[in-house]
């Protein structure tokens, strides 16, 4: 049997889908060919998360709970050194770290850290860029999440909540060896991507001598909806869309749904400087709890 030797466990909007199309590409790496499998935060016990699209949401639906089913994504292992999958909310969800380390006792841990503040927004424009966010302040949004974390909404809206890593991160510290948990800043993603790699490659032990097509960033937010009514119309399987391809005919109904969706389109909002603050201020005492936790300078963090 076939398991993983390594994990990817987080955070979301952090670079975790270009890391994972990276890891990929090494030839001494096997990764999950589903990317967010999710097994290790639901073993034999389906999520049932809330939300705007209530039992259907993502986390739900697509999430494996079935042992058989997880380890049969590893079934194409072909003598890759590194095994690994990458389920972003393992930082975040609170029973992950008894299950991997019950699954997985041996395996190394991964972790992709990014500005708090930058995340929770970029996080939150993610959600405006794919429909499932509809309250076009950022503030209201944040006002909105301790009603939809009582709500039992699923981990994406909890924008402030998913950053606070100090505590996330000792939920593994009490289980596994600080030698086999790796923490990463997004601040050193964007600054030296190759060295990153290098000493990831290092740290799951394969060549790391090897450098990967880094030239596409994955999952980048270029425009969010103005209307989410009118995106999901246009976009979504509906019963107006289903009528109306069997009334209007395609070369009348194409363009000028194209024409809506243009103008249904802008370009993501800016930050406001004073929410920064008020952000930064929320997630102070966490920053410092961190720093000292991985032992990094995060000053720059708290400005």
């Amino acid at each position: 049997m076939t398991l993983p030797n390594f994990l990817v466990i987080g955070t979301p909007k952090s670079g975790t889908t270009s890391l994972y199309h990276y890891l990929n590409r090494h030839p001494q790496i096997y990764m999950s060919p589903v990317k967010e499998p999710n097994f290790l935060a639901f073993v034999e016990k389906p999520p049932n998360f809330d939300g705007p699209k209530g039992p259907n949401e993502w986390i739900n639906q697509q999430s494996i709970v079935d042992f058989q089913e997880y380890q049969a994504l590893f079934d194409r292992v072909n003598g890759e050194k590194a095994i690994g999958e990458a389920s972003i909310w393992y930082l975040y969800l609170p029973d992950a770290p008894k299950y991997i380390q019950h699954y997985l006792p041996d395996v190394k841990l991964i972790a992709l850290l990014r500005h708090p503040v930058d995340r929770a927004f970029s996080h939150y424009l993610h959600l405006r860029r794919t429909g499932d966010e509809w309250l076009t302040e950022f503030t209201v949004a944040l006002d909105a999440e301790e009603q939809r974390c009582q709500q039992n909404w699923a981990p994406a809206w909890r924008y402030q909540q998913a950053g606070l890593y100090s505590q996330q991160l000792e939920r593994y510290l009490k289980i596994f060896p600080r030698d086999r948990l790796k923490v990463y800043l997004y601040d050193d993603w964007q600054n030296n991507p190759f060295d990153l790699m290098k000493d990831l490659f290092t740290f799951i032990e394969v060549d790391a001598t090897f450098e990967p097509d880094m030239s596409t960033r994955h999952n980048q937010t270029s425009v969010v909806w103005k209307n989410n009514t009118i995106r999901n119309l246009l976009v979504d399987e509906n019963l107006l869309r289903m009528a109306a391809r069997k009334i209007v005919p395609d070369r009348v109904r194409k363009p000028v749904a194209e024409m809506l969706l243009r103008k249904n389109k802008e370009k993501p909002p800016t930050l406001a400087a004073e929410t920064r603050q008020q952000l930064i201020s929320h997630f102070r005492k966490d920053i410092l709890k961190l720093q000292d936790l991985i032992d990094r300078d995060l000053s720059h963090w708290l400005v």
